[in-house]
């Protein structure tokens, strides 16, 4: 699809128009103000995409530690449901291609629930204290979070994505595939839909053999021995579990190699050594990980706050464009008509206000955060939500690895000893930054369809109290004993990095093994220098560089994930590079179909074993 005016680069010197010539073109050309928009349905069935995709993140974040991306397979699901819908002639109407818009943006609203810190710091609390807060109190805390979140994307709205025109690649590809759908809604449209959804009937069937009739292994283990036991033994095995290749085909090559390399490191090498030490005394995935924890969690924070800070122009850039915003009139935008169509700036302190209070009281009664400490909190993260924005504008990469670390640095310094308020704090910085970022990538894809903004920041705000209401009970079902967390069944890396970091600040590193120690000194340094190296190394050497993303991941998740997540990762790299055009079609809709399919199936069955109809 082509770029808006605000996004196409010149290809003469002349310099680009004023910000308000580009805003009254788009009014002009792009904007559809008779189109529909949000609607009744859309709300609904966005809810039930999202809750059934926040669900779905839910069971893969425990399992990888990434929570997937919602848009790009909520459009494809929503076209493909009501396509099922008006041949069973229970809807007339069409889904259109702005009300699909409105829909995919509640359910990304709903799906990435998950993200930000949320389970993150969820799981790392209930590894850390025995605390498990009541549900209906977090939901509330959840949903406060995310709807600042929310509202502090008004005001750099206009700044990121009307006037300078930031890529935020996900919104631009969200808005190709919704458009290419649609208008091909006998041809490429319905295929990738009939993909998705043969690939989730597939992926649930497996599971369903897998994890409730145990007719396939849950493992296959290689009959080689390594340092005189099975290589399964060290968790280097494949695993059924199609969820991972899913999820590895949706990231980059370069990212899957990464993580094969280090699972090989971490466990064929460094694991055996630790064994033969003393240093792990004994062979099992979590006795192995008490010990990579360490270096794999220096290597992402180290990385994440780096790349960070490299990028300073980017951070720069969001407070200068934030003093623009804060110092406009108004008189442009009454000139070219925007102020009609924006949502006004004045929501943003609206809802600063009335959010803000109960943000805080829960930080108080939940967590026993100082009062004075919450009140700094609060600020802080819509700042940060400010800079997390930008970035992923410009690198769609929300940089909840850095904020989040950043913030439990802060408040171990300030509120020293306290666990609780330690990971519950940076929970405020990340989730007020993914859903700033998230809402602002949907309003691109509405930016380049003609969609109204004010319909979307609607529909976001139903779509994280659906979430909200979903993702608490859901996580208590599956994971009633958080002893489980940490484990081989449910790794959940971001837990056990939140709640070491957590530990490490709060407590200090004293107590740890020297050499672990060591590890978190060598890890920050390779973090550092891997991160250094991908922005200044020649362009022809950074793919041969691994991701410190994966090799940090790959420290605390068990050797077989790294296994199937590369698979995933080689056979689509492989598609798209000798079958462009059908990988275009497959890639995606099959992986999202495996994550969806497995993980949905997965949830059912583990609801059906806590509750007793079905026996482990």
């Amino acid at each position: 699809m082509s770029a808006s005016p605000a996004d196409a680069t010149p290809a003469s010197p002349l310099p680009a128009p004023a910000a308000s010539d580009r805003e009254a073109e788009w009014l002009a050309k792009t904007y559809q103000p008779a189109a529909t928009n949000l609607t009744v349905r859309a709300v609904i069935v966005g809810m039930l995409i999202g809750a059934a995709m926040c669900l779905s993140n839910l069971y893969v974040f425990f399992k990888t530690g990434w929570s997937m991306g919602v848009t790009l397979t909520a459009c494809i699901l929503a076209f493909g449901s009501f396509q099922l819908l008006q041949a069973l002639r229970i809807v007339k109407k069409p889904l259109g291609v702005l009300e699909n818009n409105a829909l995919t943006t509640v359910a990304s609203g709903a799906g990435y629930m998950t993200g930000g810190g949320n389970m993150a710091a969820f799981g790392a609390l209930l590894m850390v204290t025995t605390f498990r807060p009541e549900p209906l109190p977090m939901i509330a805390w959840f949903a406060l979070i995310a709807a600042l979140g929310v509202f502090a994307a008004i005001p750099i709205k206009r700044q990121l994505i009307n006037q300078e025109g930031l890529a935020f690649p996900t919104g631009t590809a969200t808005a190709a595939t919704i458009k290419s759908i649609h208008d091909a809604a006998a041809g490429g449209g319905a295929s990738k839909a009939t993909w998705l959804a043969g690939s989730a009937v597939f992926a649930a069937i497996i599971t369903l053999l897998r994890d409730a009739w145990h007719v396939i292994p849950a493992t296959f283990g290689v009959p080689v021995m390594l340092a005189g036991r099975a290589l399964a033994d060290w968790t280097l095995s494949f695993k059924a579990e199609v969820v991972l290749i899913g999820g590895g085909a949706l990231m980059s090559f370069k990212t899957g190699w990464s993580l094969l390399l280090g699972g090989v490191l971490t466990y064929a090498v460094l694991a055996p050594a630790l064994v033969a030490k003393g240093i792990v005394t004994t062979v099992s995935y979590k006795a192995i990980v008490a010990w990579t924890l360490w270096p794999g969690a220096a290597i992402l924070v180290a990385s994440g706050i780096t790349s960070f800070a490299i990028d300073y122009k980017s951070v720069a850039r969001s407070f200068t464009g934030l003093a623009r915003v804060l110092g406009r009139g108004n008189g442009k935008s009454a000139e070219n008509g925007i102020s009609a169509v924006e949502c006004p700036e004045w929501w943003f302190p609206i809802g600063f206000v009335v959010l803000t209070p109960g943000v805080v009281a829960l930080m108080v009664w939940l967590f026993q955060i100082p009062l004075w400490a919450g009140l700094i909190a609060v600020p802080l993260a819509v700042v940060m939500g400010f800079v997390a924005a930008r970035v992923t504008g410009e690198t769609d990469v929300t940089p909840t690895k850095a904020l989040g670390p950043v913030t439990q640095m802060l408040f171990g310094v300030i509120t020293p000893g306290n666990l609780s308020g330690n990971i519950m704090s940076a929970n405020v910085t990340g989730g007020i930054g993914l859903h700033a970022a998230d809402l602002l990538t949907t309003l691109k894809t509405g930016w380049l369809l003609g969609a109204k903004p004010r319909h979307q920041l609607y529909a976001q705000l139903f779509g994280v109290v659906a979430g909200a209401i979903v993702v608490v009970p859901a996580f208590n079902l599956i994971l009633p004993d958080p002893t489980v967390l940490g484990g081989e069944a449910w790794p959940a890396p971001s837990c056990v990095v939140w709640a070491g970091v957590s530990k490490a600040f709060a407590g200090g590193i004293g107590a740890l093994h020297e050499t672990s120690r060591v590890a978190i000194v060598v890890g920050l340094a390779l973090g550092v220098a891997l991160a250094l190296l991908e922005k200044f190394a020649p362009r022809r050497v950074r793919p041969l560089l691994p991701s410190p993303s994966g090799l940090g991941i790959a420290m605390v998740v068990p050797g077989s994930n790294c296994i199937a997540m590369f698979l995933g990762a080689a056979v689509a790299e492989w598609m798209r590079r000798k079958f462009p055009v059908l990988a275009e079609k497959t890639v995606v809709p099959v992986a999202s179909g495996f994550i969806a399919g497995e993980s949905l199936m997965g949830i059912l069955i583990a609801m059906l074993i806590v509750t007793g109809v079905l026996a482990k």
